[in-house]
């Protein structure tokens, strides 16, 4: 079954980025490039989502969603 999961992809100050899975709490990943850190995040979640079938437990719904606000800076 395939599942679709919201990333958050954030720049590093020493280059890179992190990326973490908001409906997995805990599966987080990096990369040096974009491109690796995609990979990277694939494989974690792949991994992430065994872990949950070995333990007997179900695969989350993937719920999250990426909204931008606008603020006033102060």
């Amino acid at each position: 079954m395939s599942r679709r999961y919201t990333v958050v992809f954030e720049p590093e100050d020493q280059g890179g980025f992190s990326v973490s899975v908001p409906d997995l709490p805990g599966c987080a990943s990096q990369g040096e490039t974009y491109d690796e850190a995609l990979a990277n995040i694939r494989e974690a979640i792949t991994v992430h989502l065994e872990g949950l079938h070995l333990d007997g437990l179900p695969a989350p719904e993937p719920r999250a969603q990426i909204v931008t606000v606008d603020v006033e800076a102060a």
